[in-house]
């Protein structure tokens, strides 16, 4: 229960930021991609803005053993860069950079962001769906 509160909480909090700072704007993410023409340096703001808490929270989480609440904290990931990071990291870009909205302002937009949200969030559900069968076969490919 109180795990679930804090969740509820945590991405309240994520989704007010995203509010806020206008990421839920699809204009102000294309406009941080377009670099040749109106070129908005306002995400690297929003950028900083979650590195700079997230790296001291990896310090605080790296001298625990178990979290906040009791659970125990997931292991590093590995430093090596694969085939699963890489190709996914290009189908996000891509689909960021072609719609304007990653999952999070996707969500956040469901309410104003007309029929283009939804059809974002039904194509991103698809995309979860379909994503272990491609995985499998780019696993199979890498391996050949």
């Amino acid at each position: 229960m109180v795990r679930n509160l804090f969740a509820f909480l945590a991405g309240g909090l994520f989704g007010a930021g995203l509010l806020v700072s206008g990421m839920v704007d699809t204009t102000k993410v294309q406009g941080w991609l377009d670099v040749f023409g109106n070129w908005d340096p306002t995400l690297a703001f929003v950028l900083g803005g979650a590195i700079l808490p997230m790296a001291i929270a990896w310090q605080v989480a790296a001298r625990r053993r178990t979290a906040v609440l009791g659970s125990a904290l997931p292991e590093k990931p590995d430093p090596r860069l694969g085939h699963n990071l890489v190709v996914g990291s290009l189908l996000f870009g891509m689909g960021w950079g072609l719609a304007g909205l990653c999952p999070g302002p996707a969500m956040a937009s469901l309410s104003f962001g007309g029929w283009g949200g939804l059809l974002f969030l039904a194509a991103m559900i698809a995309g979860m769906i379909a994503a272990p069968a491609v995985r499998v076969r780019v696993d199979r490919l890498a391996s050949a």
